[in-house]
């Protein structure tokens, strides 16, 4: 499962062919003499997304016909010899659509992962924003590794099918050490295809690249919308760059108080929390609820049907079977948003009755895999930029010893999620501190979103951003609902309250409760 992913990220569809192409993009050329933040960007009709991005079709205009345009941003290579190499940014922008006397500026998305591509992600869902771009340039982009900006590249899409089907809940020492094995091999992939790249894809660089971003794009100060992952990374450049920042969003929070096991610990609570909620919603219908009468009775037939699967896995999507592993992430996919219960209530009636499909392709979502058997490289970008991040280095002996803790925090989640901490295992780069540093004296208000019901970054880590940006800066509004993130739930209320900082600079009253 990877780490906290908006699901439209998790949902955009590395291949071998790639392999060559994301070498390429780190260019051994120098900068010639060009002063970065003075260079011209050639914006450009879209292609279409490259297979790292999720492929597909080149981006369709926005209603009333406004066209997106595509270019690329030089950015040092290692932003400690910033005279050095450079590597591509992919950026993607829909213009403004009101009067020019009006025009903010800028207006940057990240949408979370890490490893979401915005070149896909935000022509996909362009029109949400709209009331947005009646002042604002909508731009978003890949950050390093992804994608089209030297996106990292691990295993083939065979090897890929292969890795996500393991066993990711060992039960003995021969099962502990195959996973290893698998994620030691994986890894080692990584960098073998990528390693130039493997040291310079931290969160701190991609904020150093947003600042770069703000000059180029001839903004003053960068006015931004994180979400999940996102506002990571905008706490990151908040804390660089605290008096570059204009208006600016987190959705969907992350803690960036936690370690890696706090913040997997985190995740298996929430994830745990949406279970008890979909479970509750399904028997609460007027209709029966086709996966159980009870919530107890929901929870109990689908831990069965894990139980089931480790032992003998049933058809998915040939010539794949649905595997325990497989399902347990197609169940987590379904609860980044309400509107995938209704898939997951289907998936499991057809898993009951011995059919997988729903589920793996939930599951395939989750991993950025599309209909034609091609990954994105959303997991190997995930990797990258996490391990890059993240310092501690997780042994088999920490997970035993924290296990108790886990399965108690969720009998359905918990096993999975421990284990998912040895995903830094003999990783080539050493990371960077134990959580990220986001505190940010003297940045404009930043408006921070939190979820109750969120189940990829937990209500409480919106109130511990709060607290680590600093006294004064950000302004924590609460929202009572379901699913990853808070503005895309189309509430009336936290529409109003984010439309109007953004727009008009209005913050809102500290504490603000939305349901």
């Amino acid at each position: 499962m990877p780490n906290p992913s908006r699901p439209r990220a998790a949902a955009l569809a590395v291949t071998a062919a790639l392999l060559s192409a994301s070498l390429a993009a780190c260019s051994n050329d120098s900068q010639d003499d060009v002063d970065l933040p003075s260079q011209k960007l050639s914006w450009k009709d879209c292609p279409a997304p490259s297979e790292s991005e999720g492929g597909g079709d080149a981006p369709s205009p926005l209603p009333g016909g406004a066209e997106w345009q595509c270019a690329t941003m030089k950015a040092p290579l290692d932003w400690a010899a910033p005279e050095g190499d450079t590597i591509g940014i992919a950026l993607i922008r829909a213009r403004s659509s009101g009067d020019e006397d009006r025009r903010i500026g800028s207006l940057v998305f990240n949408f979370g992962g890490p490893g979401g591509s915005g070149i896909t992600t935000l022509p996909a869902f362009g029109t949400d924003y709209a009331k947005l771009r009646t002042r604002y340039d909508l731009v978003s982009f890949d950050p390093r590794g992804v994608g089209r900006s030297a996106g990292i590249a691990c295993e083939d899409d065979e090897q890929l099918d292969e890795y996500f089907q393991q066993d990711s809940t060992p039960d003995d020492a021969a099962e502990q050490k195959k996973l290893v094995s698998n994620i030691t091999g994986f890894n080692n992939a990584c960098d073998k295809n990528s390693g130039k790249v493997l040291p310079h894809v931290r969160t701190t660089d991609a904020a150093r690249d947003m600042d770069l971003m703000r000059q180029v794009l001839g903004d003053d100060k960068l006015h931004y919308f994180g979400i999940s992952y996102g506002t990571e990374l905008g706490g990151v450049y908040a804390h660089l760059f605290p008096k570059n920042v204009g208006r600016a969003v987190f959705d969907g929070v992350v803690d960036p108080t936690q370690s890696p096991e706090e913040g997997s610990l985190g995740q298996a609570k929430g994830f745990q929390r949406a279970l008890d909620n979909y479970a509750k919603d399904c028997t609460s219908q007027v209709e029966d609820c086709p996966v159980g009468d009870t919530p107890d009775e929901v929870k109990e037939k689908i831990a069965k049907l894990l139980d089931e699967l480790e032992e003998k896995p049933i058809p998915g999507i040939f010539p794949r079977d649905l595997t325990q592993t497989a399902a347990t992430n197609g169940i987590a996919q379904s609860l980044y948003s309400k509107d995938f219960w209704e898939y997951l209530t289907e998936g499991l009636q057809q898993a009951y009755d011995g059919d997988g499909k729903v589920l793996m392709l939930l599951s395939d979502s989750m991993n950025g895999r599309n209909e034609d058997g091609k990954y994105s490289n959303i997991q190997a970008a995930n990797v990258a930029i996490n391990c890059a991040d993240d310092k501690p280095r997780y042994t088999t002996q920490d997970v035993e010893a924290k296990l108790p803790e886990f399965r108690s925090a969720s009998p359905l989640f918990g096993d999975y999620l421990a284990w998912g901490m040895l995903g830094c295992t003999d990783w080539a780069v050493d990371g960077a501190a134990d959580h990220p540093d986001v505190s940010a004296a003297g940045s404009a208000p930043i408006l921070v979103v939190g979820n109750t019901g969120d189940p990829a970054t937990p209500y409480e880590g919106a109130r511990k951003m709060v607290d680590a940006l600093g006294d004064g800066v950000g302004v924590e509004l609460t929202y009572k609902g379901q699913g990853h993130g808070a503005y895309d739930s189309g509430n009336k209320c936290v529409l109003g309250a984010v439309n109007g900082y953004l727009l008009d600079g209005t913050v809102p009253k500290e504490g603000t409760v939305c349901s």
